[in-house]
């Protein structure tokens, strides 16, 4: 339901969007720059994502060995931090919208100038280009969308966290909570993981469009998690 929703949304919006982009482009912010705008936000969302799911992680670290008089405070603090990660989820998939639209515009474009070339060498040059750059905008989205899917399992589970723990406001409930932090400090892990990669074949998918070699290309700096 919720993928026939954006898909709907996608085509209901799909005038408008071309219409704000070629306003856009006619004041100088060319789409192929606009993408890379983009890919560059999702990017620091995706970061800014990794860095609260980190912190969420020493949360739980420090929770299991709380002592039950400091039990409700470590609550409200895993809560907030459950909020700040929800929060730069949702970002992350906002700024992933946001490169499909204006990335289709872009390549629709691309598409239909290729036919008013008069100089068979030069477009056939801008074919190619054109190729490489939908085959790397591609794995870029998978990427990102795979990135996007595991987040909402974890934020699931660390919701479920919170709640147990603030109904259970005493020591055995953090007795019972350690498996249950095993458990999700693998998921984070592997999630903070997809988010390393995704971060990664963004910045090469910048590098092709900004027309900078990939391997010289120096991206959003990495954060030690």
């Amino acid at each position: 339901m919720r993928d026939l929703l954006r898909i709907t949304h996608r085509l209901l919006m799909k005038p408008l969007r071309l219409l704000y982009y070629n306003a856009r482009e006619s004041i100088g912010d060319h789409k192929r720059l606009l993408v890379v705008a983009q890919v560059e936000r999702a990017c620091v969302s995706l970061e800014e994502t990794r860095d609260e799911f980190t912190d969420a992680l020493d949360r739980f670290k420090g929770l299991v060995q709380v002592k039950e008089a400091d039990l409700e405070h470590k609550y409200h603090l895993l809560n907030r931090q459950y909020q700040f990660c929800r929060t730069k989820a949702e970002s992350v998939s906002r700024r992933i919208q946001a490169i499909e639209e204006v990335s289709e515009v872009l390549f629709s474009e691309w598409e239909r100038e290729l036919g008013e070339y008069t100089n068979r060498n030069l477009k056939s040059i801008s074919k190619q280009q054109l190729k490489a750059a939908r085959q790397n905008y591609a794995r870029l989205i998978k990427t990102m969308r795979r990135a996007e899917g595991k987040m909402q399992p974890v934020l699931a589970s660390f919701k479920d966290q919170v709640l147990y723990l603030k109904h259970n406001l005493n020591a055995r409930a953090i007795a019972a909570l350690e498996h249950e932090f095993m458990e999700i400090s693998l998921d984070i892990s592997l999630l903070l993981a997809a988010m390393e990669q995704t971060i990664a074949e963004a910045g090469q998918f910048v590098a092709l469009l900004s027309g900078h070699k990939t391997g010289s290309q120096k991206f959003l700096p990495r954060q030690p998690p």
